[in-house]
């Protein structure tokens, strides 16, 4: 098989798993017990992995918080913003294409009293920055926007967005988990004050995420949700996962070495499909940004089939109709839905995702997949 879904998840980079499997066996310490030398080793292994995710971001090993994933990380950076600045407003500030993680959070803060809006986006999945303007209010306390789109890639304005909510005092958290990796990041030139990451998305393990906490110039302080042993500065509670925290570091040195060149090879891919599904099927439309895109994605709806059934036909290729963590649902993505094109659009989108080891023969095989099962389909729903 074919495997073109690195959107929803990434194989394990053969030196990233070298690296992980001495915690399994002979490096097995809690990185919490520290009075022996195994202990040590495993501390040392998880403060060097810190080192490796923050460089990657342009920030502070102290900055970085693990976590059991990207979904953790949002819910502990929304509800724990929340909870620490309720007494300044209870106004929070997201977008309709956000992942599931955060929407579903900021529902849980509108049954705790809070008001959340939600912004629309234009045809590309972009916020517009004047809708952000006019929707900051005295009582707004958090604006939490994605980096990245997962399903349909497009990149968010976040610079703007930083610039704005940094003079106006607001805490800005984005979900960067299909970014992080793919694109430079620095969250100092952004103006980020939290961000979430996620292993597998960027050839690590999975189980293992990141929660970027801003420590200076301004100071970010957020409520812990989950109770224990006080880890984690007192934000996230519980043994630490050594081998995928090691894992996770590793990823993370290696996709900041290989990111241009991996970008370069990803875009060659992308403009090859969209060329080759163009020019042999009519009614072919992009989802997302053209341009202000991650290199690694394509999104493309298909007049006259349902993705569900193309997919069926597809048994040499991993793609998916958007996002995994919403797959098993029937109903039209809502990010496609958002951005205004109706459910046909929304029904017919299939999504592709380049990785590490795909090669160009790959991408060249799978178009000619592709070609000749919607030609097929299409004939059927004639």
């Amino acid at each position: 098989m074919i495997y073109l879904d690195h959107n929803s998840t990434t194989p394990v980079d053969p030196h990233v798993l070298e690296v992980m499997i001495p915690f399994f066996t002979t490096y097995y310490g809690n990185a919490a017990s520290i009075d022996h030398d195994p202990g040590h080793e495993a501390q040392r292994a998880v403060e060097h992995a810190r080192t490796q995710i923050a460089h990657l971001i342009g920030a502070k090993s102290e900055e970085i918080i693990f976590t059991s994933g990207a979904t953790e990380s949002d819910n502990i950076a929304i509800l724990g913003v929340a909870e620490r600045y309720a007494e300044k407003g209870k106004h929070i500030i997201t977008s309709v294409t956000e992942h599931k993680a955060v929407l579903d959070s900021c529902a849980q803060l509108e049954k705790r009293g809070f008001s959340v809006t939600y912004l629309s986006v234009d045809e590309y999945g972009q916020v517009r920055i004047t809708d952000l303007e006019a929707a900051i209010t005295p009582q707004t306390i958090l604006v939490t926007i994605m980096y990245a789109n997962n399903e349909i890639g497009t990149l968010a304005p976040i610079k703007e967005i930083g610039r704005i909510t940094r003079a106006k005092g607001i805490v800005f958290h984005t979900d960067a988990t299909q970014a992080v990796g793919h694109v430079p990041i620095n969250v100092d030139e952004l103006n980020i004050d939290l961000m979430s990451m996620s292993a597998h998305k960027m050839y690590g393990p999975k189980g293992v995420g990141a929660l970027f906490v801003r420590r200076r110039t301004p100071r970010v302080k957020v409520a812990p949700i989950m109770f224990g042993g006080g880890h984690e500065k007192g934000m996230r509670s519980g043994t630490l996962n050594v081998p995928g925290i090691a894992g996770f570091g590793k990823s993370a040195e290696l996709s900041g070495k290989l990111m241009a060149e991996e970008s370069k090879r990803y875009q060659e891919f992308t403009q090859y499909m969209v060329n080759t599904l163009m020019g042999a099927i009519e009614g072919v439309r992009l989802n997302g940004h053209p341009t202000v895109r991650l290199p690694n994605n394509l999104n493309v709806s298909i007049a006259n089939i349902e993705s569900k059934s193309l997919i069926v036909q597809l048994k040499e290729l991993a793609v998916s109709t958007g996002s995994a963590c919403t797959s098993a649902s029937v109903e039209p993505s809502h990010v496609i839905m958002a951005l205004g094109f109706g459910e046909a659009r929304a029904h017919s989108a299939i999504r592709m995702g380049w990785g590490r080891f795909t090669t160009m023969q790959e991408v060249i095989r799978a178009g000619e997949i592709l070609v000749d099962a919607i030609q097929r389909v299409q004939k059927l729903n004639i």
